[in-house]
């Protein structure tokens, strides 16, 4: 009771302008024993091989190859979903989403978000004592309780969910402006050339505050970098450890950058957002070096493969290609169990702990963040439930390559059920029960297809996912067997768990909306 009557008093102050000064300066003493801080970069639609360091030509990474050089780099790490809020709801719960209920992802109407019996990553930090920012895209709820500052996070500036999800003035590529569309064409879509737009603007909050609707797109990625360097120095000047969750919109079409170009135009404008959103992350790397460089660790990655339905301006899986679903049409990034849509960009770094210029071939998961970190803060995951994450410990200090030996992919959107389990990984193996593409550049859409025998790919000698093993071959046989028992073993596992249902209703009254006398509920507030 004593917590919801705290929640409801900041949830007053917020109303009234203060949660702010309530949140950003509660900091008045300092703590004897000197706990890590944590943060946590999540880019978005990012490809495996939009990262320089991980060997692809273009060098628009220039930031992150030094954090790469600087500490340790995975090659072989997994987003937990191939689309955004299941992925999210992974990596602050540790569970995959047959568990915590979130299998795709929730809308501008959706009354529920990440269900409110899991228990996240920054309530486990923030009940030991952590401050706990949250900067961002969200994406995991929006009404009521599922706001992040009810789901552990002290402070909240960002987006409730993608960009492309709300008009703005300034809309970047495959976006129309504000205004949104007249009540007799509500029902219309967003089509190129439109001027007009059915959804309500894009909102900005500040806690539980919208300052900014519709957002101004060229001016997010300076906001996001000031309220984080914000947070970090402030966080450090109090002496309590903190953690901060920075979950970026770059790669995520609509892309824009702060200094707008008419020529730019395809693969130039996303090489352009890549080079922004790479400096981003060195200036929040350079925070932290400059303030609490010793006690702190730094983990980039990225929610899952590029969209490739957008064309030129989609990332790239390197040399993940997917051959063959491609071959049978559709995409084999985002949205697909193949490698390109969930093998994405990681880095640790943290000085004199994670060994420099390292790379892992430890076959790792963003599953793998919350048991980590809950484990190096030293608190308890929370009780009564089963986590997919495991504690990676040893392997950031340099002292194994042992990671998963098996790696479950949830379907996520482009064949079969939403978030059911029919991908395995098996150390270097990988079987497909159910293969499907998502929708490609082209237009075309890869036949959702169901293997009895699944298709089996040796990813070290294939990672193209070329050709799979012959059926009647003697590892196909040594394989399957091993396989099949695992998918058993998890799917036992996960019927006697405590798991959790997503509510994923709509209501269009839970549309944020600052001001609805205002065509696209526009309003701003002095940040």
């Amino acid at each position: 009771m004593g917590g919801l009557f705290l929640k409801v008093l900041l949830l007053g102050a917020s109303l009234t302008g203060f949660l702010y000064s309530l949140v950003d300066f509660p900091f008045c003493g300092k703590t004897v024993l000197k706990r890590p801080n944590f943060v946590i970069i999540l880019a978005d639609d990012m490809g495996w091989g939009d990262l320089g360091a991980n060997g692809v030509e273009t060098k628009d990474t220039p930031q992150l190859d030094k954090m790469a050089s600087e500490g340790m780099r995975f090659v072989d790490f997994h987003a937990s979903a191939s689309t955004c809020s299941p992925s999210r709801a992974s990596l602050l719960t540790g569970r995959l989403g047959v568990r915590n209920g979130v299998t795709h992802n929730f809308a501008v109407s959706s009354v529920g978000g990440l269900p409110l019996n899991e228990t996240t990553l920054a309530q486990v930090l923030q009940e030991a004592g952590y401050i706990t920012g949250m900067i961002g895209k969200w994406h995991l709820g929006h009404h009521g309780l599922y706001q992040p500052n009810f789901r552990g996070f002290s402070y909240y500036f960002g987006i409730p969910y993608s960009h492309d999800m709300g008009c703005s003035d300034t809309p970047g590529y495959n976006h129309p402006p504000c205004p949104a569309c007249p009540p007799s064409s509500a029902g219309s879509q967003s089509i190129p050339g439109k001027n007009c737009y059915s959804d309500v603007g894009l909102p900005l909050y500040e806690n539980f505050i919208i300052v900014e609707q519709p957002v101004n797109l060229t001016s997010l990625t300076e906001k996001f970098a000031e309220k984080a360097t914000q947070f970090i120095q402030q966080a450090s000047d109090s002496g309590r450890p903190f953690f901060l969750y920075l979950a970026l919109t770059h790669m995520h079409v609509p892309l824009t950058v702060t200094h707008w170009s008419a020529d730019l135009s395809g693969q130039r404008l996303y090489r352009e957002s890549l080079q922004e959103m790479d400096n981003l992350v060195g200036r929040i790397k350079d925070k932290v070096d400059s303030t609490v460089k010793e006690n702190t660790f730094l983990w980039f990655t990225g929610d899952n493969g590029p969209w490739s339905q957008k064309c030129e301006l989609a990332g790239n899986v390197g040399p993940f290609a997917g051959l063959w679903q491609t071959k049978r049409g559709g995409s084999s990034a985002k949205q697909t169990t193949w490698e390109g849509g969930h093998r994405v960009p990681a880095i640790a770094y943290w000085p004199n702990r994670v060994p420099a210029n390292v790379t892992s071939t430890a076959l790792l998961s963003v599953l793998d963040i919350f048991p980590t970190i809950a484990s190096l803060a030293k608190v308890s995951l929370p009780p009564k439930r089963h986590f997919d994450g495991l504690d990676i410990s040893e392997v950031l200090f340099g002292h194994s390559q042992t990671g998963h030996r098996v790696l479950f992919h949830p379907n996520s959107g482009a064949a079969g059920s939403y978030g059911a389990l029919e991908t395995v990984r098996l150390g270097q193996y990988k079987a497909f029960y159910i293969t499907g593409g998502a929708k490609a550049c082209d237009g075309s859409l890869g036949p959702e297809q169901h293997h009895k025998l699944p298709l089996i790919f040796n990813l070290q000698e294939d990672p193209a996912e070329c050709a799979p093993l012959d059926s009647s071959s003697a590892v196909y046989q040594d394989i399957l067997p091993k396989v099949t028992g695992a998918l058993v073993d998890v799917l036992q596992d996960i019927s006697g768990d405590n798991t959790s249902v997503a509510d994923y209703s709509h209501d269009p009254s839970v549309i944020p909306c600052c001001n609805v006398l205002e065509i696209a509920c526009r309003c701003q507030l002095p940040l």
